[in-house]
């Protein structure tokens, strides 16, 4: 029995490891799988990116390769039918305008442990979504 179901988990995903792990933790939180929300958040290409002078590649591109990819791997994971979200942007605005558009009861996140000066050059994805989150908000940290 699950002390906390939720009908609506929106996990981001970077690829890495950590994330998918947080997503192991969420489809346990979850009523069921299909309650799960991928998302996946692509930077803003550069005007000065090789890609974008030559022309040959575009956030439409990007963002079919990226949801395929994802598509792959929640397959590769049991999980094919979970949704999949890509956007283009800052990764803590993307992830909590997607949460509110969903109305999502929880956002269940990976923290990649970064030291305090790097938190404070470059913030964090997670304190981002933490404080812009109109819902609750779980952040695994990894065990030292």
């Amino acid at each position: 029995m699950n002390w906390l179901p939720r009908k609506t988990v929106i996990v981001p995903i970077d690829f890495s490891d950590d994330s998918f792990t947080a997503l192991e933790t969420a489809k346990e939180l979850a009523d069921n799988p299909a309650c799960l929300h991928v998302v996946h958040v692509l930077p803003v290409l550069m005007a000065s990116d090789p890609g974008v002078i030559w022309e040959n590649i575009d956030d439409p591109s990007r963002s079919e390769h990226a949801a395929e990819a994802l598509r792959k791997q929640l397959a590769d994971r049991g999980l094919p039918r979970v949704s999949v979200e890509v956007r283009i942007g800052d990764p803590g605005h993307e992830i909590t305008a997607y949460a509110e558009e969903l109305h999502a009861d929880l956002i269940v996140l990976s923290s990649h442990g970064r030291n305090a000066l790097t938190r404070l050059l470059i913030g964090s994805v997670a304190d981002r979504v933490i404080h812009l989150a109109h819902c609750p908000v779980l952040v695994l940290k990894k065990p030292r």
